[in-house]
């Protein structure tokens, strides 16, 4: 509806009909009221799914952890059991987060494209260009010039974004080890007190501390480099539909409202193809922090087998009453 209100609107400022353009103002005001209800709606159901996705994985995620013996066998497991906390509480929240945020924005992407790929296939189908006395007709010109013209972008962000995966990866466990030191320094803050190992405890933070700034460094090094791409992208599209329309409207064969309406359908296409562009960053730390979430939940699974695998000491009630020890080794 809103790309429809563009031809008459612009057709009247166009015509300097002043009792037309205060028509369309009212309308667009009714379309904006109804937008406003779509949008009001769409937040309700981004914070209901976060609120109903954190809950189930956190819950999951204790249950897990929660099992008879686990949580012992997993602070023994190695780097993996040192801050289940973490997992739990941060990495779990954080996962609800952005899956919500990238999940409920892929969905109203696809709506839109959904919505306006036909009005722009349809806007587009009449478009003639005239060269060197040869008229020459692609049907849906301007759809394929939005799909290729978002391609080629979502492949360059992509190849440049791509290293940030490893790099939150990296952050993460960083970020966790840092936390791990200090509550270490605080559970054993008497002892440390009492021999005088300050400067020691202190050391060893900064030496945390350093390899998490490093990490961070990586990681705005990388989002320049991203941002080189994605912003010089978003200031060609500021032109780019008009320029795509450009050659038919010299020509004569599109009037300037019904220009606005095909950029703006071309714009309406091309953010929801642009997608995957703008959430690079969001879709790296998602992955990034899934894969902690995952590892963390096969870990739990994994000390089950570990333990029924592994020489351990058993403990059986003897029928004679005596204290035995069957294959002990000094």
């Amino acid at each position: 509806l809103l790309n429809r209100w563009n031809q008459p609107f612009y057709d009247a400022l166009a015509r300097r009909d002043l009792p037309g353009f205060l028509h369309q103002l009212m309308v667009f005001a009714a379309i904006a009221g109804g937008l406003l209800v779509l949008n009001v709606g769409q937040t309700w159901l981004n914070q209901t799914i976060r609120l109903k996705l954190r809950e189930a994985l956190t819950l999951d995620l204790i249950e897990e952890w929660m099992r008879p013996a686990r949580a012992f066998r997993l602070a023994h497991a190695g780097a993996i059991g040192v801050n289940p906390d973490q997992r739990m509480q941060q990495d779990a929240g954080h996962l609800s987060d952005l899956s919500t945020d990238l999940g409920v924005g892929l969905l109203q992407a696809f709506i839109l494209l959904a919505s306006f790929i036909g009005v722009l296939w349809t806007l587009s189908s009449g478009f003639v260009f005239h060269i060197g006395g040869y008229s020459l007709a692609i049907p849906g010109y301007m759809v394929w010039a939005a799909i290729l013209y978002a391609g080629i972008a979502s492949w360059l962000s992509w190849l440049v974004g791509r290293p940030l995966i490893r790099f939150n990866s990296d952050r993460y466990t960083r970020e966790a080890e840092l936390r791990s030191s200090m509550v270490r320094v605080n559970e054993n803050i008497d002892a440390i007190a009492l021999a005088h190992g300050e400067a020691d405890a202190r050391r060893q933070l900064e030496l945390d501390l350093v390899t998490v700034l490093g990490a961070m460094r990586r990681i705005y090094s990388a989002q320049i480099n991203l941002s080189w791409v994605t912003d010089t992208y978003g200031w060609i599209t500021v032109v780019a539909p008009i320029l795509v329309a450009a050659p038919v409207y010299f020509a004569g064969d599109i009037s300037f409202g019904g220009l606005m309406m095909a950029v703006g359908a071309f714009n309406q296409v091309h953010s929801s193809l642009r997608w995957f562009i703008n959430n690079i960053g969001g879709i790296a730390d998602w992955r990034a922090t899934l894969m902690r979430v995952a590892d963390f939940r096969i870990a739990l699974g994994e000390t089950d087998v570990f333990h029924d695998t592994e020489k351990r000491i058993i403990f059986a009630e003897n029928p004679g009453g005596t204290l035995t020890f069957e294959k002990l080794e000094v």
